[in-house]
This record gives C-alpha cells, sequence and structure tokens, in this order.
C-alpha cells in the first residue's frame, strides 16, 4: 500500500512539497448522482423551479467550487485552471430518476485536478439540492467519484466499474 503523501515522519499533515515536480498537463473529470422525485425532475425540464435557472446556477457553483479548492480543502495546492466545465444530464436506472453532474477540470502544473473536479461536482449538486429543496427535501446526492484523470508521474486512471 502507497503511504499517504500528506503526512510527515512524525505523522503530523503537511503540504506536499511539489516544487521538484516537473509541469505537466493534467486532467480529471468527477461525477455526483442526485436521485430526484418525478415531480421535481419535472419542474427541471419545464424550468419552473422557483429559485430560477436551476441547471445555470449549478454549473456555474461547480466552476466556482473548482476556483476555491484550495480555499475549502486545507492541504490542496492553488491551481491555475485553463478549463472546467459542468455537464447535468438526466438518467433513468428502472424506477429510480435523477441527475448526473460531471466535472472536468483541467491545469498545466506540478500536482494534479482530481480535487478540484471533485469539489465542482460535489458542490454542483448540492446547489440543486438547494434550489429544489422547497419542493422536496428527500433528494439523495449519491455517487460522488472520480471518473478519470489524466497527466502526472502516475498517468491515466479510468474508473472501470461503477
Amino acid at each position: 500500500m502507497t503511504e499517504f503523501s500528506h503526512l510527515n515522519a512524525s505523522g503530523e499533515a503537511n503540504m506536499v512539497d511539489v516544487s521538484d515536480k516537473e509541469s505537466t498537463q493534467r486532467t480529471a473529470v468527477a461525477q455526483a448522482e442526485l436521485s430526484l422525485s418525478s415531480d421535481i425532475l419535472q419542474k427541471i425540464r419545464e424550468h419552473t423551479i422557483a429559485k430560477g435557472d436551476l441547471l445555470a446556477t449549478a454549473r456555474i457553483a461547480g466552476i466556482q467550487a473548482a476556483k476555491k479548492c484550495a480555499d475549502l480543502i486545507p492541504l490542496c495546492h492553488p491551481l491555475p485552471l485553463s478549463k472546467v466545465t459542468i455537464e447535468i444530464d438526466e438518467y433513468h436506472d428502472g424506477d429510480e430518476v435523477g441527475l448526473r453532474v460531471q466535472a472536468l477540470c483541467k491545469t498545466t502544473g506540478k500536482t494534479g485536478v482530481e480535487m478540484e473536479a471533485l469539489t465542482a461536482a460535489s458542490i454542483a449538486a448540492l446547489t440543486i439540492y438547494d434550489m429544489c429543496k422547497a419542493v422536496d427535501k428527500a433528494i439523495v446526492i449519491s455517487k460522488i467519484r472520480l471518473m478519470e484523470k489524466q497527466g502526472g508521474k502516475s498517468g491515466s486512471w479510468v474508473r472501470e466499474h461503477d
């Protein structure tokens, strides 16, 4: 098993020193899912959520979250993001319906953008919950996960199974 990179020799948390690492292009894609009632999904389709344009607001929230990741997660390095996109699509799985949020983040740097992508997907999902909670508080946010990453010393990785 790999040792935790954020612990020093005494076991104390610290920020990883990336100063000797080579800058490379890095990309990460993360996802979050929201299980919704059919009523909420219909209101989203009809653009009748009382708080306004749900999808645009969630996309902007996700982008802002990626940009603020280092402020939210204590040991993350601030990164110059070159691209952040948020895609939100419906899914249907048997009786379950909902929205799938996918965040893509890119940078050229010395450390990866996995945390930025995960933060973006999470905050976009939380924004959807916030805008829909007046209709139904039983929304479930789940499956927040990294789907793929590229670049850096460890190379490419793609999730094989959900």
